[in-house]
């Protein structure tokens, strides 16, 4: 995007708006007192009143994002700005110094700012990719369909918003909805299909924002499911193998079993392979193959075990960090006094709390899956896994995002007090011509017991 969007904003009764009223002094009045009712002021000598409305006129500059002139600004509307219900405990994120890292690894992104003269107001993210929203049975021929034809998935292109932020001394002045309008500007000379944004279901400012103002309708409702990682480590079953797949295998695997999956990236071999992946791991039965038996994931999934699960894990901690306000001392103290105890007696295995008080970093579990009746065993191997390796390379936290009706979220380890039940997805439709067939109105479409949550939008 080129050029700067000249925004006027009049903020009037209906934006809610701030006037300023001025009385002219008349000649002859010299006495002024201020009126106890309505805020008018009197002219003693004249008994009269004058009142002259002036509507204040602000100015709102939205441009795209310059590294060099933007970045200490827009850092510094980030730290005011709480990441969460107003009143309750704040989850703050520190960027590295880097306002655009969130999309960064999106295949094409924006970041807009918004300005009131030289003050930085506000700021909002986008990306763009293409990603599965429906499938079909592949057809061999015209018209004809063989009895064990597989379906394939059905693409569209999305975008997605993230990382809206209006500074709190200028909100309900109308600047985060003509931020998300230019972003939507931007999807759209882009050949963006459908646009969606998440949030908490209780953030009622940004629900109002998306499909009240905005024209958002809620989508899905996946849950967050977060697990401290403690300061033991985690005893994984004997009874199954991880083996860690190369990113070739791993996306061999991705595509053959979940590439129908509703929101799976077509770019899935960029995420792979991107060096914030920390690996893709399989858990499979003892005994059915080791890492030097490997026989690759055509040969694998062609003979598969009766059982096995799968999970990537994606390193935020590069990306961002994460810190808790707002907790009083005394649970700060509790929290302390269970890791000391942990780390004192760790054959106890006690569920100690991680200093969540100042900056610490995550890992995210993605691409989870599994097939068998021992499936949910085999991811709870996995997760353990991931517990550990995010405690060897100094992490507080390991989460993952799920479908509701996923039914291998039972195998995820989590603390209900730290995680988020339902997640809140809105959608929006940008355009009616699909890339590849009609496949009707995504937005009108009904859950489906998965989706792949692409860890470079988490």
């Amino acid at each position: 995007m080129h050029g700067a969007d000249i925004i006027t904003l009049r903020l009037m009764y209906s934006l809610h708006a701030v006037t300023v009223t001025v009385y002219s002094s008349i000649s002859g009045c010299t006495s002024w007192d201020r009126r106890r009712e309505g805020g008018g002021r009197e002219c003693k000598d004249m008994g009269e009143e004058f009142p002259t409305t002036i509507t204040t006129v602000v100015v709102v500059t939205v441009r795209e994002f310059d590294p060099n002139k933007d970045r200490e600004r827009v850092e510094a509307v980030e730290r005011i700005c709480e990441v969460g219900p107003s009143g309750k405990l704040s989850l703050f994120t520190d960027l590295h110094g880097d306002p655009i890292c969130r999309v960064r690894n999106s295949p094409t992104f924006l970041m807009l700012v918004a300005e009131i003269g030289e003050e930085t107001v506000g700021m909002i993210r986008g990306c763009i990719k293409t990603v599965t929203c429906g499938k079909r049975l592949y057809r061999h021929g015209k018209n004809h369909t063989q009895p064990n034809s597989k379906q394939v998935p059905i693409y569209t292109k999305l975008a997605y918003i993230l990382g809206l932020r209006v500074s709190p001394h200028h909100r309900r002045m109308g600047i985060g909805l003509k931020l998300v309008q230019r972003m939507e500007e931007w999807f759209r000379d882009n050949g963006a299909e459908y646009a969606y944004m998440a949030t908490e279901k209780d953030n009622v400012a940004s629900v109002k924002l998306f499909t009240d103002k905005c024209g958002y309708s809620k989508f899905r409702t996946p849950s967050i499911l977060v697990n401290p990682v403690f300061a033991h480590r985690v005893t994984t079953s004997p009874k199954v193998t991880i083996i860690q797949l190369t990113p070739n295998d791993a996306e061999s695997l991705y595509r053959n079993r979940f590439a129908t999956t509703e929101f799976f990236p077509r770019d899935v071999d960029s995420v792979l392979n991107n060096k914030l992946t920390l690996g893709t791991f399989l858990a499979v039965p003892r005994g059915s193959y080791r890492s030097d038996t490997w026989p690759g994931s055509d040969r694998f999934l062609s003979d598969p075990p009766t059982s096995w699960a799968v999970l990537s894990v994606w390193n935020c901690k590069d990306v961002f960090t994460l810190e808790v306000r707002g907790v009083s001392r005394v649970k700060r103290t509790l929290a302390k006094t269970t890791r000391v105890l942990d780390r004192a007696m760790p054959w106890l295995r006690l569920p100690s709390i991680p200093n969540f008080f100042r900056p610490f970093g995550l890992h995210f579990m993605y691409g989870l899956g599994g097939e068998g009746p021992e499936a949910v065993k085999m991811l709870k191997a996995l997760c353990g896994f991931a517990h550990n390796l995010a405690k060897d390379r100094g992490c507080q936290v390991v989460a993952t995002e799920v479908s509701s009706a996923e039914p291998l979220r039972f195998g995820v380890p989590h603390w209900k007090m730290l995680s988020c039940e339902e997640d809140l997805w809105c959608i929006k439709r940008l355009g009616e011509d699909y890339s590849d067939g009609s496949v009707g109105d995504w937005t009108k479409s009904p859950p489906g017991f998965s989706i792949f949550v692409d860890p470079r939008e988490f």
